[in-house]
């Protein structure tokens, strides 16, 4: 029986074809960073960070390929485009390869290398593709592997170290019927039909310098190595050709024409003979580094940009240059944020606010990072620069005023609090014009660090401002006014709370602050009273609190790197001296267990049907029922779009019922169909209507939207007859009833109470809020 195991194993395909999950997920990828670019007749490639785009030269038009069509979401390293076979060539830094075919819009994810125990992981990286004779030869950090592109499938490996050991490979070419190998110890060169390539003593080494690229144009064979020359193999001889300032970083051709990449220039070079055509030199108006370029038949060159790391710039995805007119220059990528590593999301109706400052764990702010921030506007990103941010650095959390959605309030953790208004930088709140203090002891450095923030429903603002004895401030939107409360009953040394990371208030206008060193704080602005826990002893996991949030039944949640943990009783936290907040037991298994024991809990967000989602830092996302005993979804890399269990922050549109997620590698969201009740129904609506054939009504569902919190649905026939029936806390939400009610949102799967799907008719949706006994009456129309 082992035996047969074993023979499954190694013949089983390491091969599988990805999921799409468009239909409930979307992604918003970062394009504006490019590592690769590759080209067909009239299509060029660009691959981001862990995301393609396709550019049809011709229309013009966009394609993605993200997370949500199946790619990893690991870091791309290489692509390499095939017109012939139709099919994209996506390699990885981790070893992964997947293959994108335009016929089928499927991805292929294939794990060959990636699971090939004989490398060392750190040594899988794939560096690039060249494609001869229906063959793909990839260069990696190991060797080099060929992959069928016709029945897309692994080959042979070709160790051609010394005594055919691993070695790193960084490019390779065929050139008159021989392979040449540009690796980190010399230039290798064998017979490209020897069938016995796997054999090292095949293989001639010609040097033992360190060569980057290789590209073949015509009868020569151009290489760049670790220096700033290109040479021209001559025989074997290596005959240098030009001299450039720096470092070349990619060599491509078209037809007769060597393009030659370099940090800063591209050149193009006619062969015959060898002449310089044209030289693109860093743009005034486009300050980034260039990683690569290709050139078309039209002599349109395209430079894929990268963002200067010291300066904290981004690219500008692909530039488009035509070498007739150097001065016109067209910037192409995707509509996307800033950055895939965003620090701080903030949702509200159809916007969503991202920002991309940091600090370590231990709330250390440096390097300070002078990053702007973006705004997701319906479908559209507006990306606002740090130039016109009034020198705000560290860009943290998000206040939207809920009375005036135009005007955004942005914690600086190093420069105090940013005011927006219309996506106009306004005034920044500091040491001069607030109650803020610097944190530093140095009369000549103003180090503001203000990270937890929430807007009450008075208008009001309050902040935090970390090392100091009086580390709470509130602003009055409305009339101006700052104030200052002081903690020094419970912080004694300044520099113990170095770090505040929430603020939520709750329904009796208590503040709950989340403190790095203090654990959780709960004060009564009213009257002053003050208190905190912060000690195992007193059953808080740790004493840093990353997260909380009052739930719809005035119950704190609050997660932090070792756990998760809820005050039942907001008062009791107050009047009984031996308070403790409580873990929640679960069964698993059978067997009781805490929840999330020992997670590194990021962030906890309240929807409209009181279910909370829970971000980690190293398992994903869970969507938890209203008190967490139920796991109704947990998504994670392995399960979902999510490119990296790494969860930064979870925001909720809770009008539209979407779940923005925001991870080290990239933004998605999930339409999770809850939103928030209303006040009344009188803007209650129900969707698709009429429900047409082509509808799938049993997956996809009719919604009734706009509904209040505590309702009871009647679904009738045109002749009165009861169809199916909900009420709220009963029928919820992924209990198996046809009808089920979420929030603010009812969904329907068009059955009866016997289970069938109706026919074709008219059918009275009947909702009575059973608070106020306001009642109303909606026609729904099915057409089978």
């Amino acid at each position: 029986m082992k035996i047969k195991n074993i023979l499954l194993i190694l013949f089983f395909p390491l091969t599988i074809y990805s999921q799409d999950y468009s239909r409930d997920w979307k992604g918003y990828f970062s394009y504006l960073d490019i590592n690769d670019i590759s080209q067909g007749n009239s299509k060029v490639f660009g691959a981001a960070e862990n995301a393609v785009f396709i550019f049809d030269t011709q229309t013009n038009e966009i394609k993605e390929l993200t997370t949500i069509n199946g790619l990893s979401g690991e870091t791309i390293s290489s692509i390499q485009y095939v017109e012939e076979n139709g099919l994209l060539l996506i390699g990885f830094e981790n070893g992964l390869m997947q293959v994108y075919l335009e016929s089928s819009q499927d991805i292929r994810t294939v794990v060959d290398i990636l699971n090939k125990p004989t490398i060392p992981p750190i040594d899988k990286r794939i560096n690039n593709f060249t494609v001869y004779n229906g063959l793909a030869y990839i260069s990696t950090d190991y060797g080099i592997s060929v992959y069928d592109i016709n029945a897309l499938e692994f080959g042979d490996t070709f160790f051609i170290g010394p005594n055919g050991s691993q070695l790193t490979v960084n490019d390779i070419a065929v050139f008159q019927e021989e392979i040449f190998v540009a690796t980190e110890n010399g230039l290798f060169k064998a017979d490209v039909n020897n069938s016995n390539l796997i054999d090292f003593q095949q293989w001639q080494q010609l040097d033992n310098a360190n060569w980057l690229e290789i590209e073949f144009v015509g009868d020569k064979l151009f290489i760049a190595r670790d220096n700033t020359i290109l040479y021209e193999l001559v025989g074997n001889s290596f005959v240098q050709r030009v001299d450039y300032t720096g470092q070349i970083n990619h060599l491509s051709k078209n037809n007769n024409q060597l393009i030659v990449t370099l940090l800063n220039a591209v050149y193009v070079y006619n062969t015959e003979p060898f002449t310089e055509n044209s030289v693109i030199n860093t743009l005034e108006d486009y300050p980034t580094n260039f990683t690569s370029a290709i050139i078309n038949e039209e002599n349109d060159v395209f430079i894929g940009t990268q963002g200067v790391f010291v300066t904290n710039k981004t690219g500008f995805g692909i530039l488009k240059i035509n070498l007739s007119d150097l001065e016109q220059i067209d910037e192409i990528h995707p509509d996307c944020p800033l950055s895939n590593n965003a620090f701080s999301i903030q949702a509200t109706d159809n916007n969503l606010w991202a920002t991309y400052g940091d600090y370590t764990v231990s709330y250390n702010a440096f390097p300070l990072r002078e990053r702007g921030y973006s705004h997701l506007i319906g479908e559209n990103w507006k990306n606002i620069p740090y130039d016109s941010l009034l020198g705000a650095r560290n860009l943290t959390k998000i206040n939207v005023n809920p009375l005036k959605p135009s005007q955004v309030f942005i914690c600086s953790f190093y420069d105090g609090l940013l005011e927006v208004n219309n996506d106009v930088p306004t005034n920044i709140f500091n040491a001069t014009n607030s109650t803020f203090e610097s944190s530093s002891t140095n009369p000549n450095v103003s180090d503001i660090r203000n990270e937890g923030s929430k807007i009450d429903k008075n208008g009001i603002l309050w902040c935090t401002n970390a090392k100091l004895l009086d580390p709470l401030k509130s602003y009055n939107i409305t009339t101006g006014e700052w104030k200052t409360y002081d903690f020094s009953e419970i912080i004694i040394d300044r520099n113990t709370e170095i770090g505040y990371s929430s603020i939520d208030i709750d329904q009796n206008e208590v503040l709950w602050i989340g403190g790095h060193r203090k654990g959780i704080f709960g004060y009564k602005p009213n009257t002053g009273e003050l208190k905190n826990i912060e000690s195992e002893e007193e059953n808080l996991p740790s004493p840093s609190v990353k997260t909380l949030k009052v739930d719809k039944q005035n119950q704190v949640w609050l997660g932090t790197d070792k756990g998760l943990r809820v005050i039942y009783n907001t008062e009791a936290f107050f009047s009984d001296p031996n308070f403790e907040p409580s873990e929640i037991i679960i069964l698993d298994d059978g067997v009781a267990s805490e929840l999330l024991f020992q997670q590194y809990v990021k962030d906890i967000e309240v929807d409209g049907a009181n279910n909370k989602w829970i971000g980690t830092l190293d398992t994903g996302v869970y969507y938890l029922s209203s008190d967490g005993q139920e796991t109704i979804y947990h998504f994670t890399k392995d399960n979902s779009p999510l490119p990296t269990n790494q969860v930064i922050d979870i925001s909720l549109d809770e009008t539209n019922g979407i779940v923005y997620i925001a991870t080290s590698k990239g933004l998605v969201s999930f339409n999770s169909e809850t939103s928030a009740p209303d006040i009344t129904l009188q803007e209650a609506y129900v969707y698709p209507n009429p429900v047409r054939p082509n509808f799938n009504i049993n997956d996809e569902k009719i919604k009734i939207k706009g509904i209040t919190e505590n309702v009871n649905i009647k679904i009738l026939d045109i002749e009165g007859n009861l169809v199916t029936e909900a009420e709220s806390r009963t029928n919820t939400k992924f209990s198996g009833y046809n009808l089920e009610i979420d929030g603010g949102t009812a969904l329907w799967n068009g059955k009866n109470m016997s289970g069938k799907t109706v026919a074709s008719g008219v059918y009275m949706v009947m909702i009575a809020d059973l608070d106020s006994f306001e009642t109303k009456v909606l026609k729904l129309m099915v057409v089978r």
